[in-house]
């Protein structure tokens, strides 16, 4: 049923070698989005195992990672300091039954209208916040208790290890691919800082300097197997009227995300991932995560390409990485705690440079000015805002430029048949953009008694070309005129029966038009 291993010999390493190399790039993620979110570190490692196990296991897309994010845990931060952390736990349990009911009701096809420019944006943003993302990384606590930015030794030491780490993960594929490159760029680094005994700031650094002084001292990554609790708050309306709203937003941008990183998963590995069963993966993820202690997720982009790029493409991979990342914390948190965080900044250095489509660069002279405004748009949004602002925004302008492009071609042939009657043959689509010059196609005064729509190569859009083609219907009729709608499809015809008497609609020889079938998603 959820075929986890495939049958190339292979790919049982690679999933494993590959999820491994995951699971420890998983930690300072998971760590730094739980201090976004306002809870301890090990509510974001318990995410992170729980999103990656389910949606590995129920998903829709083999070879994707799921954990802890920001996108998600800037929604969170508000509703933890209003009104705590159990609130957390039982809007996640609400956001994974939604996102549940959108896979139930087929939503995930949706995502298939999302235009390429706002894929591409969407692609470059996501690698601009990656990028700046890292940068937390090149600061330290300073005396005065503050963080700030690395200098002297302290920062030659971390640019030459991300640099070593970038080397190595761009030349060892020439040589192997054996092993994961990421993860022996992992292992080297943490050997070199060893063996050469250098002051390189760790992951465990880290921890303690997002933690008060007070409890920075014990700092420590170890925990226990999560534990079932149901969320210790009222079961009341009141209760839902607060958690309502968070949980419908941290589900919709659960979703978009997800979706997102899906799609772009399929085009590097010209495979197909099925949008509404990762809705369903992603919900049980996240409704197991409010019942089991952890923040809840989605897919993360930056995980899955490093995944994707170490030669993970099965389930197996993404199990791997969250059984790994259990392990760590059960058992080796020490050996997690000492990784230098340069090797991980590095990788993420290489994920950025293999995820930002350099290509839509070279196409800003070859494509309309349009597309190029939204790739721009939808990248500045992304890096601003948020993901699902920016992928908003993009549909909502694309979604204009194409009513105002098409709002321009709509025109028609004209000619005089055997009987006398005018014929008007249209092209284009008559809706709410286009209305204004299909009324300037008809001569209502000098046409003929009987006068002709033939819709063969057009139809009726919405509203606002019913409301036209009635009022156009009612100067005919002015006039002693009749206007008669020939070849219309079903659902034109459907559309039209506001018209009634003003229009004679012949049904015969309509076309039949296709609308997109939930089976392909």
């Amino acid at each position: 049923m959820f075929n986890l291993i495939t049958s190339k010999d292979n790919n049982v390493k690679n999933d494993v070698l590959s999820g491994t190399t995951v699971a420890l790039a998983l930690v300072p993620e998971a760590v730094a989005f739980a201090f976004v979110a306002g809870v301890e570190p090990m509510v974001g490692l318990y995410a992170a195992f729980m999103m990656g196990l389910i949606t590995s296991i129920f998903g829709g897309r083999p070879g994707m990672i799921s954990g802890a994010t920001g996108a998600t845990a800037v929604v969170m931060v508000s509703l933890v300091a209003l009104h705590g952390i159990q609130f957390l736990f039982a809007t996640v349990v609400l956001a994974g039954l939604l996102q549940i009911a959108a896979g139930l009701f087929k939503l995930g096809k949706f995502i298939r209208m999302v235009p390429h420019p706002v894929m591409l944006g969407f692609v470059n943003g996501l690698a601009i916040v990656i990028f700046l993302a890292q940068m937390g990384q090149f600061k330290e606590l300073g005396s005065d208790g503050a963080m700030v930015w690395m200098q002297d030794q302290a920062l030659y030491i971390m640019g030459a290890l991300i640099a070593v780490t970038m080397l190595i993960m761009h030349f060892l594929p020439k040589l192997t691919t054996a092993v994961p490159s990421g993860l022996v760029a992992i292992i080297v680094v943490t050997l070199a800082v060893i063996g050469l005994d250098l002051e390189a700031r760790t992951v465990i650094d880290f921890v303690k300097d997002m933690l008060p002084a007070g409890e920075a001292a014990t700092a420590t990554l170890k925990g226990d197997l999560p534990t079932f609790a149901i969320p210790a708050v009222p079961f009341t309306f009141e209760t839902l009227y607060i958690i309502f709203p968070f949980a419908l937003i941290i589900a919709a941008i659960g979703l978009i995300e997800s979706l997102l990183t899906l799609t772009l998963i399929d085009e590097i590995t010209n495979t197909r991932g099925r949008g509404n069963r990762e809705c369903i993966g992603q919900g049980l993820a996240n409704t197991t995560n409010g019942f089991f202690g952890g923040m809840g997720g989605c897919a993360m982009i930056g995980q899955s390409m490093i995944n994707i790029n170490s030669g993970g493409r099965g389930r197996l991979s993404g199990i791997t990485a969250a059984i790994v990342l259990l392990l760590l914390i059960l058992f080796g948190s020490q050996l997690i705690e000492i990784i230098p965080l340069a090797a991980l900044v590095g990788i993420m250095f290489m994920v950025v440079l293999g995820t930002f489509e350099w290509s839509s660069l070279r196409l800003i002279n070859k494509i309309p000015r349009s597309e190029v405004f939204i790739i721009v748009l939808v990248s500045a949004v992304t890096v601003a805002y948020d993901l699902a602002i920016a992928v908003i925004v993009g549909v909502i302008v694309s979604a204009l430029v194409f009513a105002w492009d098409h709002a321009k071609k709509i025109y028609a042939d004209t000619s005089v048949d055997e009987d006398g009657q005018k014929i008007y043959d249209l092209r284009g689509p008559i809706f709410f953009g286009s209305v204004a010059n299909f009324k300037e196609l008809f001569d209502v005064e000098n046409d003929p008694k009987d006068v002709v729509i033939e819709f063969k190569r057009s139809r009726v859009a919405d509203h606002s070309a019913i409301d036209a083609i009635d009022g156009l219907a009612e100067k005919y009729r002015s006039k002693g005129k009749v206007l008669h709608l020939r070849h219309l499809s079903e659902d034109c015809r459907l559309l039209l029966k506001n018209a009634g008497s003003l229009c004679e609609v012949n049904v015969l020889e309509d076309p039949s038009y296709r609308v997109a079938d939930n089976s392909l998603a």
